[in-house]
């Protein structure tokens, strides 16, 4: 039963899991750091490295502590390697790296978003190939078919911003804090979704894909003349109708027996609901990770590192950190200066 230990530290979450091919997370520690970034309203990327630095040494040797092993007891270590803030994506792979070195252990190199892709897995042992995925977090907002364990074929991303990063503007843009995600959900159970109208960009388009800029840029516009609650609640139904219209279109393009959310934004329970609804509406069973797996976290990359280990896939020691990593590097490129692949 290989152990896998897993390390994370694409962005302001530095994360550190133990977790078997049976599924049973043995270990994980978590060190987040909203304090530090909350006076800028979002993640500094240098203040982020820096404290994955002084964080991930502690964190692994806490989770070794907590399962009671030493670290020639794992069998791998797997380390994101991108996408992600460059400099935090490079302490966490430095760091796999040395003790993989250390150990005489496979190096696992794992693609964040694969992370959340297959996490949904680690929870659900039902959940089988192809699914349709609906990955959508702070940076990344996409359609997936996942096919396998590195075998992913795009059908929509974003033209501009992710869902997520949209949330989190519109937080700061009402000044209701941060992490902005949950800021907003909370404003949003106090208001009212109906008082402001919002446009719902790509609503009905034939295009597959998603844009939220110019849902932004108008929350910013009726920012002064609302209150933040009713907008809170009606930019959050707009990003589900959004969601969900693109959602829909996918179903009908592809095969698969399951929906499936995964990312951040996962763990938004209007997104969740309507999800559901759309996946009962099409006779489809609908599959969504707890909470505690949906937010950036090692036990995904631990995972998804024990799913690659099955599969024969690991990494040389000089592979390199990336700050952009398609999961499907044969997608068509779209349109849209921001467009996150």
């Amino acid at each position: 039963m290989p152990l896998i230990l897993g390390l994370e530290s694409s962005c302001d979450e530095t994360a550190a899991a133990l977790v078997t091919s049976e599924r049973e997370v043995r270990a994980q520690r978590i060190a987040r750091q909203e304090e530090a970034h909350r006076p800028y309203g979002g993640v500094v990327p240098e203040i982020a490295a820096r404290a994955h630095v002084e964080m991930l040494g502690p964190l692994v040797e806490g989770v070794l502590a907590d399962a009671g092993i030493a670290l020639g007891q794992v069998d791998a270590v797997a380390a994101t390697a991108g996408p992600g803030l460059i400099g935090g994506v490079m302490v966490g792979l430095v760091t796999g790296k040395a003790l993989a070195l250390a150990a005489n252990k496979p190096l696992i190199a794992v693609n964040h978003l694969e992370g959340h892709a297959l996490s949904p897995r680690l929870t659900d042992p039902d959940l089988d190939f192809p699914y349709l995925l609906l990955l959508v977090s702070g940076g990344h907002c996409q359609l997936l078919l996942v096919k396998g364990v590195g075998d992913y074929r795009r059908l929509a991303t974003t033209i501009d911003d992710a869902a997520g990063e949209a949330f989190d503007k519109t937080a700061k843009l009402l000044g209701l804090g941060f992490p902005g995600g949950p800021a907003v959900e909370q404003a949003a159970a106090k208001g009212d979704a109906k008082a402001v109208s919002l446009p719902r960009p790509l609503l009905g388009s034939p295009e597959p894909h998603f844009s939220f800029a110019g849902l932004k840029s108008a929350v910013a516009r009726a920012a002064r003349d609302h209150r933040p609650e009713d907008l809170a609640a009606s930019f959050q139904q707009a990003v589900v109708d959004c969601l969900i219209d693109r959602t829909h279109r996918a179903i009908h393009a592809v095969e698969a027996s399951a929906l499936v959310v995964a990312g951040g934004v996962a763990a938004n329970q209007a997104v969740r609901g309507a999800l559901e609804a759309l996946a009962a509406e099409h006779s489809m069973r609908f599959v969504a990770p707890p909470l505690w797996l949906c937010t950036d976290n090692a036990a995904m990359i631990a995972w998804a590192g024990a799913e690659r280990f099955a599969a024969g896939l690991t990494d040389p020691l000089d592979v390199p950190a990336r700050p952009r990593w398609p999961l499907d590097p044969d997608a068509e490129k779209v349109r849209g200066a921001g467009v996150k692949a």
